[in-house]
């Protein structure tokens, strides 16, 4: 097991990666505030998972109540929150209670937003089940629910107490997941790693086939890189750069996501698409060399990850992207290349090269 710490005053708190750590309750105990934990999951991760983590902690004493939701994008939403709500309330959980997010990152989102407002706030504890859960969503305390009209728009912030990352969960993990996930370890080497991403390059295979040495390398590098930058600006409030670095992609991804309904591409592949686009507008700006955007899309396709966007329409992306909380004050500010390993936000971007950059990325 490696062992790394967020580090954020009293709200800092330890990510475990390593095989065979979901049965290992003791692991856990030392951050529960009483023995009562609800578990919430999905149909999906529940019947390979769920017993392997009850279990023991039931074994040693604790009161286990489970909370099982549909699997997917299309249920991170108010009604998915509620049947949470209604699930704790019949269990008379109290504020001692601490929620226990198993699966993804739907479910990392969904239960941490509801840690953060039950009863106005109870612990919670993250163990991802995905590669992408495991290298982003899990880390840093970002939570939430989509809306119709934008991914994401409500939540909260609100760190968890502990990530256990049991890296022996990628086992099951379909194909198309795991190249999602790839999306955000990709990000970190892209954005403020070059070394990192040099290693990717060469080792991509080796992920691809699931060696464990390289995705476990790949996880605990991919949290050191958040880890680092959610310490330095946990709440996004940086004028220039910050957290707000780690949405390479995400603007004009989560249009994708939008545009098309939640769940019709995973959140990965919209992020592979739309990373692309963003390195097209670095290169369109002078920044990215033609040898650079090549580099980023051939890596991007090397994972599995789509590099064509959506056919939505390049005004019905403007519209979607008009609704991302990067805009200030009506000002879209978006995350670009400068170099490959250097990333700004950035909020001058000419429109016609916006458009231009969507357009050449969607019929690539």
């Amino acid at each position: 097991m490696r062992t790394l710490n967020v580090a954020l005053g009293e709200r800092a708190y330890p990510i475990h990666i390593g095989p065979g750590l979901l049965p290992q309750a003791e692991l856990l105990l030392p951050y529960l505030r009483s023995k009562a934990v609800a578990i919430v999951s999905n149909t999906t991760v529940a019947p390979l998972y769920l017993k392997t983590l009850a279990a023991p902690l039931r074994a040693a004493g604790v009161r286990v109540t489970e909370v099982v939701l549909p699997d997917g994008e299309a249920y991170k939403n108010w009604d998915s929150l509620n049947t949470i709500f209604d699930a704790l309330l019949a269990a008379r959980c109290d504020r001692s209670t601490t929620l226990i997010a198993l699966g993804g990152g739907v479910i990392g989102d969904l239960c941490g937003f509801a840690a953060a407002i039950y009863q106005r706030g109870v612990p919670f504890i993250q163990v991802p089940t995905t590669l992408l859960s495991q290298v982003d969503s899990s880390v840093g305390g970002k939570t939430g629910i989509n809306h119709p009209r934008g991914k994401n728009m409500i939540g909260a912030f609100w760190q968890p107490q502990l990530v256990l990352a049991d890296t022996d969960t990628l086992k099951t993990l379909p194909e198309r997941e795991l190249s999602a996930g790839l999306a955000e370890v990709i990000k970190y080497g892209l954005i403020r790693d070059l070394p990192f991403l040099d290693w990717l390059e060469c080792n991509m295979p080796a992920l691809r086939t699931r060696e464990a040495v390289a995705l476990t390398y790949a996880i605990e590098r991919s949290c050191q890189n958040k880890a680092e930058v959610v310490a330095a600006d946990e709440f996004e409030t940086a004028k220039e750069g910050g957290r707000a670095l780690l949405n390479l992609g995400h603007t004009f991804g989560h249009a994708i996501e939008t545009g098309l309904g939640y769940g019709e591409w995973l959140h990965g592949e919209a992020v592979g698409a739309g990373t692309v686009m963003a390195a097209e507008l670095s290169r369109r700006l002078g920044w990215l060399t033609d040898l650079e955007f090549e580099r980023t899309r051939a890596l991007l396709a090397a994972a599995g990850l789509p590099i064509v966007g959506a056919p939505l329409g390049v005004e019905r992306y403007i519209d979607l992207m008009g609704h991302d909380k990067k805009v200030i004050a009506g000002k879209l500010r978006l995350v670009l290349l400068k170099h490959l390993g250097e990333a700004v936000t950035y909020g001058d971007a000419p429109p016609e090269q916006i458009r231009a950059a969507i357009e050449a990325c969607c019929h690539a």
